[in-house]
């Protein structure tokens, strides 16, 4: 809304980052007397939990995103802005933008999410992309897609091996669900579009630096996951950390993995958010938040989503996963109304966990709700169902479940486009490494 002149300035409220949190936010205020901006450095909203399949070719990026002034287009209280924030003005109340100018806040939410972490190492990350952006997934799924293409073509032996060498680093869900997935991509899609390489001997490995996969999951929920992905061709992995990675591969403890294709799956970073507020923040940069999710000493500042960490009343940490951004953002859009409206605060925030859900393959997933646990078809469609359901409007679940529905009877995946130049990273990540270096990583 547009202030008109003369007219009382309403509350203001900016709201950086349309991920789950951020988004959950901005919806909740959208009754509020209150005027809200959201600021993203992309113009869309993603839904992570599929962003993996629009890496492996099986959805397409416009299928899993979508923009958010399209979003937010019948909500008149909200305003949405492209640009990057840099800082925040905290004795100004302003939000500093890469654009130069200022935006003034009365509240300010914080839901800027994370990107992967290399664990001191971020010299690895032209060699091992990770999955965080619809940039990150049209790389990936290029990098996948040139491997087959470049092993084609290659006449030495050991080099078609290392381009058919796919190592996916980092045994979460993502991790899963990507190895599970190129696994069956190489055995079921793509054997008769090649004439000079066997696709399915295509060699999977799925590394894990702990004792085993899916560690946030029921210990035979994952050694179910651990089988399944074996069954489907993927090698897995465990103790076994990465300690170097570059052009030609990667070592996993004390071996070497000839593969030019790496996916880091294993950590993330929260955002610069804590530096911007000059507050703590823990070893994966997150602010400590209080039970209301405000930042301490900054009441009309509040944090979300990756960007915080936050444990329930019994102790267990809120895991960095979307419902809990989402009910996270729900949880301070009404505890901003409650203030405005001079109504008692409601009780601090607690996570309710709705269960985990993580695909192995196109037939196969697990499930845990607690005392109930699914593996197999069951959780398979359970897991569909679920993850249709909470995409953003009709057309975008009639063509979802249309993809799926030609993958999982004719194994075809349509969504195999290569785009820009998939190695440009590594060749010049190549060339700035210095010779000595390189020699020691030998």
């Amino acid at each position: 809304m547009i202030d008109q002149p003369g007219a009382p300035l309403r509350h203001r409220v900016v709201v950086v980052g349309g991920g789950f949190g951020g988004h959950a936010a901005v919806i909740g205020l959208a009754k509020a007397e209150v005027d809200v901006t959201l600021v993203d450095q992309r113009n869309h909203h993603i839904f992570q939990p599929l962003l993996y399949q629009a890496a492996t070719a099986s959805l397409a990026p416009s299928e899993i995103a979508w923009p958010l002034r399209h979003i937010l287009r019948h909500q008149k209280n909200a305003t949405t802005r492209l640009d990057t924030v840099i800082g925040v003005d905290v004795p100004a109340r302003e939000v500093r933008l890469e654009s130069g100018a200022r935006l003034p806040y009365d509240t300010l939410v914080l839901a800027t999410g994370a990107r992967h972490a290399y664990f001191g190492h971020d010299e690895w990350e032209p060699f091992a992309p990770g999955l965080k952006t619809i940039e990150d997934a049209t790389e990936i799924r290029g990098r996948i897609l040139l491997a087959f293409e470049k092993a084609e073509l290659a006449s030495d032996p050991a080099e078609r091996a290392a381009w058919l060498t796919f190592v996916v680093v980092g045994g979460g869900p993502t991790g899963v669900e990507l190895a599970g997935t190129i696994a069956e991509m190489a055995r079921d899609t793509l054997p008769a579009e090649f004439r000079f390489i066997e696709t399915s001997r295509a060699r999977v490995i799925l590394a894990e630096a702990g004792p085993r996969i899916l560690q946030g999951y029921d210990a035979d929920l994952s050694a179910y996951a651990a089988r399944s992905l074996e069954t489907l061709g993927a090698e897995v992995i465990l103790d076994s950390p990465v300690t170097h990675c570059d052009a030609e591969g990667v070592r996993l403890a004390d071996r070497h993995l000839p593969a030019r294709t790496v996916i880091w799956a294993a950590g993330v970073r929260a955002s610069p958010a804590a530096g911007w507020l000059g507050v703590e923040a823990d070893r994966a940069g997150r602010i400590a938040v209080a039970a209301d999710l405000t930042v301490p000493g900054h009441p009309d500042i509040f944090a979300v989503g990756d960007t915080v960490t936050l444990s329930d009343s019994d102790g267990t940490p809120v895991p960095g996963i979307a419902p809990a951004a989402k009910q996270e953002g729900h949880y301070v859009a009404g505890l901003i109304k409650a203030r405005l409206a001079g109504e008692p605060a409601p009780p601090p925030f607690r996570y309710r966990h709705a269960g985990s859900l993580a695909q192995i393959g196109r037939r196969s997933a697990i499930a845990d709700f607690g005392r109930i646990k699914l593996r197999g078809a069951i959780a398979w469609w359970l897991w569909g169902i679920v993850h249709i359901y909470f995409l953003i409007g009709l057309p975008s679940r009639l063509r979802v479940a249309l993809n799926w529905f030609w993958i999982h009877t004719r194994d075809l995946r349509l969504a195999r486009l290569i785009t820009g130049d998939p190695h440009e990273a590594i060749e010049r990540a190549r060339a700035e490494t210095p010779e000595v270096e390189k020699r020691d990583a030998a």
